[in-house]
């Protein structure tokens, strides 16, 4: 697996009420087909991730967070046109989740795996070969060893 390379990439949501750059490593996509992220993006969620600090809100005039069912997990979104931009645990990795479909260009960013799959939708098969985690993939999408 591969992380962009200190290139900056940006991205908000469909009324432009929300505008950020990325400034820092991203991770490669995962897709979490979890029913939160379901509901929220109405189908499976596409997200890259990035440390905190290199998330810099350009224009955050209709951002908002909604705290979801999970204990410190946030979600961002613009409250305006209604798009998911961020999902936050605020917990010990510094990171959040950034929806991939709210980039402007993803660069070298590619999809790499599948988490949560025991609560995919009954609507649609996963069709490829990229790894498959039945809930989280405890990290495993994340480093450089795994593929």
């Amino acid at each position: 697996m591969s992380e962009s390379d200190h290139v900056v990439l940006s991205g908000g949501c469909l009324c432009g009420g929300v505008r950020y750059q990325l400034t820092g490593s991203c991770r490669d996509i995962i897709n979490c087909h979890c029913e939160n992220c379901r509901r929220t993006h109405g189908h499976i969620a596409a997200y890259t991730s990035v440390i905190r600090s290199d998330l810099e809100l350009v224009n955050q005039q209709t951002l908002q967070w909604y705290h979801d069912e999970s204990p410190d997990t946030y979600r961002g979104f613009c409250n305006h046109c209604g798009a998911s931009l961020f999902w936050d645990a605020r917990d010990d990795s510094g990171k959040v989740s950034v929806s991939a479909g709210s980039l402007d260009n993803s660069g070298e960013l590619k999809t790499v795996g599948h988490v949560y799959v025991s609560e995919a939708g009954k609507y649609y098969q996963i069709n490829d070969e990229l790894p498959r985690f039945e809930t989280s993939n405890c990290g495993a999408l994340e480093s450089d060893e795994s593929s």
